[in-house]
């Protein structure tokens, strides 16, 4: 299966994802994840991620269609994948779209989860805790949140109108494991 998780910062769709990929055994492909393992790289490239990304901007989609496009066209990822975090803008849309046509993929599902943005302040704050990341202060939330509104949200009607038959709204302030078996329930029952 190919999927796409959208949803703000701090939505919950990154655990989703994780737990997704292991139910379904295909890789989880998060561009949070995929960009910290690139800054721990200790060179150039890491160390302008690593400014980016510590003021809460995002990354170039020049630099993450690259990533992105390497990754799905890795042999781990023909059976399929969870795309977390990714497209982000128009952009990054476009191209995706041009890269799934291009390379003759179809996409299953895309889920997007929903949270008020209170509720999520809150969680990446007491992430920000527990996993100690420097992306997770209430400035760089503020940013993080502005940026998904402003460049993130406009992707969903149009990904809605365009994939009707496979696009889900998720209740995201629900426990792990509810939004967890809703999901696994979409997928076993095929609802899309």
């Amino acid at each position: 299966m190919k999927i796409i998780f959208f949803g703000p910062p701090g939505s919950g769709k990154g655990t989703q994802a994780k737990l997704l990929s292991k139910f379904l055994h295909i890789p989880h492909l998060s561009t949070g994840e995929i960009l910290r393992d690139i800054m721990e790289e200790k060179n150039d490239f890491s160390n302008k991620l690593k400014k980016i990304m510590s003021s809460g901007d995002l990354v170039s989609d020049d630099i993450l269609n690259k990533i992105i496009s390497q990754k799905l066209l890795t042999n781990e990822c023909l059976k399929g994948f969870v795309l977390d975090g990714y497209p982000r803008t128009v952009s990054q849309s476009i191209f995706l779209n041009n890269f799934f046509q291009k390379n003759n993929i179809d996409l299953n599902l895309i889920i997007n989860f929903n949270l008020d943005f209170k509720i999520i302040k809150k969680r990446i704050i007491n992430r920000s805790r527990i996993e100690k990341r420097t992306d997770d202060s209430v400035k760089v939330i503020e940013n993080r949140l502005s940026k998904y509104s402003d460049e993130t949200k406009p992707l969903l009607s149009l990904y809605f109108t365009q994939h009707p038959k496979i696009y889900f709204n998720i209740n995201a302030d629900q426990e792990i494991e509810k939004i967890q078996k809703d999901i696994e329930n979409l997928i076993e029952n095929g609802n899309f």
